[in-house]
């Protein structure tokens, strides 16, 4: 947080006087996220149990009223507005108390204080050695600040009980337009309307959609049988490689070295060398051929890929963000302008006037907060208050914009569990990863990119920018690695994020721009479904199916210009991709970290 980091050497007493006038000369960075709210470090924490008729909780693990003390800083603090306590969640205010300061700057008898809208102050009884503490202000549940982060979800909210004006004009207008077909002599009007067209059965019979995460788990499945399929030679051959070791090592090897082995063996997890080797064989083919997934031999791609769609131009072909909306959308809140609603919340806080203004020894009055919050505070954790900007508890899509830290290597992969640490808040989400670009549409990327700054988008409270975000996984031991570093982006449900499959075929015969093109479908309605996309192939070739040839999937494609023998023929398919829900408030504080070195001597282990 200091601009200038130097170091400096302490072996005589000017090179202290150096250093000190150095850090006298020093200026910190503000932090945007903490001097555009008001917030609180605890100095003095009470908690009382509520009553059995005031709250659900009763006794010592219920809920309570936690009183709170400490020096506003920051902006003014208001009554009615929500305090986040990190990594405890959010809380209603019920009245803010202005006790004696115990380190006052100026001694003063009287400290002038501004009245709230309620109206006069109330003096409230201290102990016996403490003076009366005055009351400054109390809550109006009218005017307090709901705890409500969700949006109200109405199953029957897309529902149409009773058609529209325009709706039965549509339907007047259709029914004087008949439709003209071929029925049977003697036919009547109500047996015509039964008749079906063989365009449309064809239709019905393809089914219904499948929904994401069928998708979803069709992708894992396909990528797990690719994984075993390649991993079939490798096990043959480690096989023979282990039979070849081991009578080595009853040759050669002594006792010494199967102990410094056995050893060595003992602090190794097995179960997450394999499934760290997952991991690396999934970002490396990934980097190899990205996008590339095979077509099911015994599955039909019309079915398998009906999700996906084919794009002339990813840059300029339309795409409707409203469209097949998931239902987890019905529960998040959208702004209609986010980034001048974001100017108009930070110019009315930092004009703000009203409560308890910045420097103030205050106690604050939190309602119905369980008693583990008092558990971390007895055991020795500070305490932290942040009261919210208004909307902020409140639930969207949210975007952070991050850089993958050098320290971490291993494969982040798309929709895995992270712990994010976003301005004040603590949260563990499955986000998905897309790449910063100025267009209307983002293509996803299926692994953190180490080169690149990649945009996380992540279901998660509101939160109004500038705010730094850190973002850590957690091992299984409940250690955090840090993964990537960023800055908060903005709040858009809007935000369209394609996920990208490239369907790749072999030209079997080449005649000049014409060729026959192999092992991309593999029967003939797959071939007439996808005709209408426009291919390309690696050497930067387009161009398009003119025909299905036999049933065995080999289709006649026309190029723009001659085909060369070595080239690849790519399809490119799109599908919008969502986060998943998995936010979780939650979080158990960080352990230390550590490094875990195994000491071996040199002379167990034989070394020559």
């Amino acid at each position: 947080r200091f601009p200038d980091a130097r170091l400096f050497p302490l072996d005589s007493d000017q090179d202290a006087t150096l250093l000190l006038r150095h850090l006298g000369c020093q200026k910190q960075r503000k932090l945007g996220f903490r001097t555009r709210r008001p917030h609180l470090l605890a100095q003095q924490v009470t908690f009382t149990p509520n009553c059995p008729a005031e709250g659900a909780g009763s006794g010592p693990t219920g809920l309570g009223t936690l009183r709170v003390s400490g020096y506003v800083r920051g902006r003014a603090l208001r009554v009615d507005r929500l305090v986040h306590i990190s990594g405890h969640g959010d809380f209603q205010l019920s009245q803010i108390d202005a006790p004696s300061d115990p380190l006052p700057l100026i001694f003063t008898t009287i400290r002038p204080v501004k009245p709230s809208k309620g109206g006069d102050f109330e003096m409230q009884d201290g102990g016996e050695n403490e003076a009366p503490a005055r009351v400054l202000m109390k809550a109006d549940p009218s005017c307090q600040e709901s705890l409500q982060t969700e949006a109200e979800v109405d199953p029957m909210d897309g529902e149409q009980t009773w058609p529209t004006e325009s709706e039965l004009m549509e339907a007047e207008e259709a029914r004087k337009s008949k439709r003209v077909m071929k029925v049977p002599k003697g036919t009547s009007d109500y047996q015509a309307t039964w008749i079906v067209d063989e365009d449309e059965e064809e239709n019905d019979d393809l089914g219904e959609e499948s929904s994401d995460d069928d998708d979803d788990l069709l992708d894992d499945a396909m990528d797990g049988d690719e994984e075993e399929n390649n991993s079939q030679e490798p096990a043959s051959c480690c096989a023979s490689e282990e039979e070849e070791e081991e009578e080595e090592e009853e040759e050669v090897c002594s006792t010494e070295r199967a102990g410094a082995d056995q050893r060595y063996d003992e602090h190794m997890d097995e179960a997450a060398e394999e499934e760290g080797l997952k991991r690396y064989r999934e970002a490396r083919s990934h980097e190899m051929f990205p996008d590339e997934v095979d077509t099911p031999i015994d599955f039909p791609a019309r079915i398998r890929f009906q999700r996906y769609r084919g794009l002339k131009s990813f840059r300029s072909s339309p795409w409707d963000p409203m469209e097949n909306l998931p239902l987890d959308y019905s529960r998040i809140f959208q702004f209609q302008s986010f980034e001048r609603t974001r100017r108009r919340v930070l110019a009315e806080a930092a004009a703000e006037e009203e409560g308890a203004m910045v420097g103030w020894y205050v106690t604050l009055h939190i309602i119905d907060v369980p008693f583990s919050v008092m558990e971390s505070v007895q055991s020795g954790k500070p305490l932290v208050l942040v009261s919210l900007l208004p909307h902020e508890q409140k639930m969207s899509v949210m975007h952070v914009l991050v850089h993958r830290h050098p320290s971490n290597t291993e494969p982040i992969k798309s929709k895995e569990e992270l712990v994010f640490h976003c301005g004040y808040r603590r949260f563990r989400a499955s986000p998905i990863f897309s790449q910063h670009t100025s267009a209307d549409k983002h293509k996803m990327e299926r692994f953190l990119r180490p080169d690149a700054p990649t945009v996380v988008s992540v279901y998660a409270p509101i939160t109004f920018p500038p705010a730094g975000v850190l973002l850590f996984k957690q091992r299984d031991d409940g250690v955090q690695d840090l993964v990537a570093t960023g800055s908060l982006l903005s709040c858009d449900p809007r935000r369209v994020i394609l996920k990208r499959i490239v369907l790749s075929g072999h030209p079997f015969k080449i005649n000049r721009r014409s060729a026959v093109v192999r092992y991309m479908f593999f029967n003939r309605e797959d071939i007439m479904w996808f005709k209408p996309v426009e291919l390309r192939t690696k050497w930067g070739r387009r161009g398009h199916i003119k025909e299905a040839l036999g049933t065995h999937g080999h289709m006649k494609c026309v190029f723009d210009n001659q085909l060369r023998s070595q080239d690849t023929v790519l399809m490119n398919l799109y599908k919008r991709a969502y986060p998943h829900w998995t936010y979780d408030p939650y979080v158990p504080s960080t352990l230390p970290w550590f490094k875990r070195d195994t000491m071996l001597d040199l002379d167990e282990l034989g070394m020559e």
